[in-house]
C-alpha cells in the first residue's frame, strides 16, 4: 500500500507540474512580445530611398528554437525555394531574423540568392508586428548584384 501511495504521489506531482508547464506556454503564444507562430505579413519593397517599388503578401513561420521558414507572394515559386532561416529575441517586444532563398529563371537554370536581415516588433497583444528589414540580392557567383529595404507589418495566423 505505502509503495501505491508513492507511486500515486509522484504520479499526482507530475500531472501538477505537466499542468502548469503546458499552461505557461499556451500562456506565452498569446502575450505580448512573444514572435513564436505563423504570421500574415505585407511587405513593401523599397529601393531605401522611399520609392516603392511593390508590395505584396508573405507567410512567415516562427519557429520554437529560432528557425523561420518563409513564403511570398512576390516572386513566383516556380523562380525561388521557400525562405530558411533563423530567428532571436533581442530584448522587449523586439526580434532580429535572417533567412535566405535561392532563384531559378524560367529555364530553371539557378540564378542565384537572397539574403534578407532585419528585425520586428510585436505590439502589447502579441497579435500584430511591424518592422524593416535589408534585402540582399546575389548571382549565383556570389557577387552582390542589389540591396534593397522592405517594412513589414503583420498579423498572427491563428485558429
Amino acid at each position: 500500500m505505502k509503495l501505491v501511495k508513492s507511486i500515486m504521489a509522484s504520479l499526482v506531482v507530475a500531472c501538477a507540474s505537466l499542468t502548469m508547464v503546458a499552461a505557461t506556454a499556451t500562456g506565452q503564444r498569446t502575450q505580448g512580445g512573444t514572435l513564436q507562430g505563423t504570421w500574415e505579413m505585407q511587405i513593401t519593397l523599397t529601393d531605401c530611398a522611399g520609392h516603392v517599388i511593390r508590395s505584396f503578401p508573405s507567410l512567415i513561420e516562427f519557429v520554437a528554437g529560432g528557425t523561420v521558414v518563409e513564403s511570398n507572394a512576390g516572386t513566383p515559386q516556380a523562380l525561388k525555394t521557400p525562405g530558411e532561416g533563423v530567428w532571436r529575441h533581442t530584448t522587449d517586444n523586439n526580434y532580429a531574423f535572417r533567412f535566405k532563398f535561392f532563384t531559378f529563371n524560367s529555364q530553371n537554370v539557378f540564378t542565384g540568392w537572397t539574403i534578407i536581415a532585419g528585425e520586428t516588433t510585436v505590439d502589447e497583444t502579441g497579435n500584430a508586428n511591424a518592422g524593416s528589414a535589408t534585402v540582399k540580392v546575389y548571382d549565383p557567383n556570389g557577387v552582390l548584384l542589389v540591396t534593397l529595404c522592405a517594412e513589414t507589418a503583420g498579423t498572427r495566423f491563428d485558429l
